[in-house]
């Protein structure tokens, strides 16, 4: 399960202990947006954050838990059996997802007992203490270990390269929508009124919007890389390492076709594509595969799904930014950003990406 298989040679792909892998991973998440449904429901309230946030980290754990549990020729399994030190953040994460699925659960069942301070100052601690340990780990157990317990960092360079990239794409997709006039731009002194900030009330419009940026783009992702290490070590650190096997691109391709589906229970809710649930799946389909190559194209140009895990949470902070504070696009579907045109443009950097040779080598 570690990063490295995402260079190995084709070959026969074990279907077996992938098909334990989705079966779990969609068993488990798909159950959770059953009580979503159930419960609290899709909207804007504390109980449907915390179960979508699980759902993020459900794929991880599958991995993890299968990995280090069942799959006796995996390198997690080793990590324990030889009882190496990078394995303590595997267990950490491990626990760290329980605990919220206790949190996201019990809220969703009894939402008048948990509040939104206590509720988050717990989650918030939890994630500070996986980020520290994980910084810990690395630097007492060294470069090596790290890269064969599959935590690879890569080099500093990727995380620039990509991280301006895809800040650059989403810039890209508002300045359209607006030079199309397929939305209209977010009124912040309005916004700013609405919100209980406290003193930041008191900021120019212009500053508010500064410091937002800088939190959304600089520090979020750092913050939320648990989440997005939850969905990526799942999805391009195991998966991807298995399915690659058919071919880069038709191993990828499946992949981005998986993630897209996972996603359909909670897109049949209003989630991306508020009124458009059937249009919204096929969507995020699209989106999933296109978004899905240039994620593995960065795993596979780096070695490290931590830089995809930190790719993904940018991806969503930046997205939601500019959606929020800059420019409100009026049709989820016609649109560019997650909507109909950003995908068709999200195919061509993905085609762009392909010309690389990297995608010919064995």
């Amino acid at each position: 399960m570690d990063n490295s298989s995402a260079t190995e040679r084709r070959g026969e792909v074990n279907w077996v202990p992938v098909g334990l892998f989705l079966a779990l991973t969609f068993g488990l998440t798909w159950l959770l947006d059953l009580l979503l449904w159930l419960t609290v429901g899709y909207g804007q309230n504390l109980g449907a954050g915390l179960l979508l946030q699980l759902q993020m980290l459900l794929p991880a754990f599958c991995a993890i838990a299968l990995g280090m549990l069942v799959f006796k020729d995996s390198p997690l399994h080793q990590l324990r059996v030889n009882r190496e030190r990078p394995r303590w953040f595997f267990y950490y994460f491990l626990a760290y997802t329980l605990v919220y699925a206790c949190l996201g659960i019990a809220t969703a069942l009894a939402p008048d007992m948990m509040t939104p301070t206590t509720v988050g100052g717990l989650a918030q601690g939890l994630t500070l203490g996986g980020l520290l340990l994980l910084v810990a780990l690395r630097v007492t157990s060294g470069r090596e270990a790290f890269e064969q317990a599959g935590l690879a960092g890569g080099k500093t360079r990727y995380w620039l390269l990509f991280g301006a990239g895809f800040v650059s794409f989403y810039v890209l997709q508002t300045a359209l929508n607006y030079a199309f006039r397929l939305g209209q731009p977010v009124d912040i002194p309005q916004l700013m009124a609405q919100l209980p900030l406290g003193e930041a009330q008191s900021m120019p419009p212009i500053t508010f919007l500064a410091v937002t940026a800088v939190q959304a783009v600089l520090l979020a992702p750092f913050i939320a890389l648990m989440f997005g290490f939850g969905e990526e070590y799942g999805w391009r650190g195991y998966l991807q390492g298995e399915l690659i096997r058919l071919g880069k691109v038709r191993g990828i391709l499946l992949v981005g076709i998986i993630w897209g589906v996972w996603h359909a229970p909670v897109i049949l809710m209003g989630h991306n594509y508020p009124g458009y649930p059937l249009t919204g799946v096929f969507l995020m389909i699209g989106y999933t595969i296109g978004l899905g190559f240039a994620l593995s194209y960065a795993v596979l140009k780096s070695g490290s799904v931590l830089l995809a895990a930190y790719l993904h949470v940018l991806n969503n902070q930046v997205f939601s930014f500019l959606v929020m504070m800059v420019y409100q696009p009026s049709n989820p579907v016609f649109s560019f950003g997650a909507g109909l045109y950003g995908i068709l443009l999200l195919g061509l950097v993905a085609l762009v990406i392909l010309r690389d040779p990297l995608w010919r080598e064995a």
